[in-house]
């Protein structure tokens, strides 16, 4: 039987990952977040525990032998079952999520701020899978937006960056500007 993990994320775009088989999906009892955790330099999304909360993602199906470069690439994250996942499949799966653990989490500060590569990536990934109303759920059920954002489209540091048509890099910059992110340089 194929494993799944539920991504949330950068991993909802198709062009940040190689795993052919994925799925829409709905993970009740959690929100994103954006964290800063030790050992790490900027804030990353993160699943956190939250009754009132679903988020929307994708399900994707991973090799055996695809799991420990996936553990690699999600190094500050743990990995569990995740239960309850509403999904398309039609059967049962056995699905992992990866989020880190509160008591590792960090203050925000200028030292640690989301990459504006990073977001990119993600609202690229929520556009084309679940439209405009997919990327203002993304922003509506995520937590964290009083980190800075650092604006390095320019120059992107995030290694699985991904080139924004225009109406994506409006949309992101119109649901930024909503929420009163601050910017800097």
């Amino acid at each position: 039987m194929t494993a799944y993990v539920f991504v949330y994320g950068s991993l909802v775009n198709r062009a940040t990952h190689d795993y052919v088989e994925a799925h829409a999906a709905r993970l009740p009892g959690w929100r994103r977040a954006w964290r800063h955790v030790e050992g790490r330099t900027v804030a990353f999304l993160t699943a956190v525990p939250d009754t009132e909360s679903e988020i929307e993602g994708l399900i994707a199906g991973v090799a055996e032998d695809a799991w420990q470069a996936l553990d690699l690439r999600e190094k500050s994250y743990l990995r569990e079952t995740a239960v309850g996942v509403a999904h398309t499949l039609g059967s049962e799966a056995d699905i992992r999520l990866y989020h880190a653990p509160s008591h590792l989490h960090r203050p925000h500060s200028a030292r640690h701020p989301i990459l504006l590569s990073y977001l990119d990536a993600v609202v690229q990934g929520y556009f084309r899978e679940f439209g405009k109303a997919g990327v203002r759920r993304f922003f509506s059920t995520t937590d964290g937006w009083d980190a800075p954002v650092l604006d390095d489209r320019a120059a992107p540091r995030y290694p699985r960056h991904q080139r924004l048509s225009d109406e994506e890099r409006k949309l992101a910059d119109s649901c930024l500007r909503e929420i009163g992110v601050t910017f800097i340089v």
